[in-house]
C-alpha cells in the first residue's frame, strides 16, 4: 500500500482522534443523540479538516518559514475563520441542520480535533497530499465515532437501562467500550 493509504487508515482506525487520542469529545458526547445529526456534523468536520490541512500546509510552506513561533496563533485564526465560513454555508444550504446542530456547530472552532490535526500535520512534516490524506482519515474517523455512538444511543432509547446508568453514565460506558475496540487496531500493520 502507498504511504497515503497508510496515513488515511492510521488516522481513521489506529489513531482515531476521538476513540484513541480522545480529541473532539465535546461533539462526541453532545451531538450523538441521532445518527443523522452526528453524520452531518461529521461531514462538516471533514470539510473543515480538509480545508484546514490545505491552509496549514500553505502557512507552513510559505508564510511561517521565518516565524514558526507564530504557528499556534495562526492556526487558531485560520480554524476560526474556516468554521465561520462553514457555519454560514450550512445555515444557507440547510437551515434545519443548522438548528439541529445548535451550539455544537460553533464548537467546531474550539474542537481540539481540528487544532490537533494542524499540530500533528506540522509536527509530522506532512506535505500537501499527505496532509489531505491525514485530514480525510481523521475526519472519517471522527464521523465514524460520532455515528457509532449515535447509533448505540438510539438503540438504548428502546432498551431498559438501569436508573443508575441512565444519561451520561451509560454514554461513558459506551465510549469506553468503543475506545477499547479501536485500541485493538494498534497492532494493525505490525510485522
Amino acid at each position: 500500500m502507498s504511504d497515503l493509504t497508510w496515513i488515511l487508515i492510521s488516522a481513521l482506525l489506529v489513531n482515531n482522534f476521538t476513540l484513541t487520542l480522545f480529541l473532539g469529545l465535546c461533539p462526541f458526547f453532545g451531538v450523538t443523540g441521532k445518527v443523522e445529526t452526528a453524520v452531518r456534523l461529521g461531514v462538516a468536520n471533514i470539510a473543515v479538516m480538509m480545508i484546514t490541512a490545505v491552509a496549514v500546509w500553505f502557512l507552513n510552506a510559505f508564510v511561517l518559514v521565518e516565524a514558526p513561533y507564530l504557528r499556534i496563533i495562526s492556526f487558531i485564526v485560520v480554524i476560526a475563520s474556516l468554521v465561520q465560513i462553514t457555519e454560514m454555508a450550512i445555515k444557507k444550504i440547510s437551515p434545519a441542520l443548522f438548528r439541529a446542530l445548535g451550539i455544537y456547530l460553533p464548537l467546531i472552532t474550539t474542537n481540539c480535533a481540528i487544532f490537533g490535526l494542524a499540530i500533528f500535520q506540522t509536527n509530522r512534516g506532512y506535505g500537501l497530499l499527505q496532509g489531505l490524506a491525514f485530514a480525510l482519515g481523521a475526519g472519517l474517523g471522527l464521523t465514524l465515532a460520532l455515528a457509532l455512538m449515535a447509533s448505540i444511543r438510539e438503540r438504548l432509547d428502546l432498551a431498559e437501562v438501569p436508573s443508575l446508568a441512565k444519561g451520561f453514565g451509560i454514554s461513558l460506558i459506551i465510549a469506553s467500550c468503543l475506545s477499547l475496540a479501536f485500541m485493538g487496531f494498534a497492532g494493525l500493520g505490525a510485522g
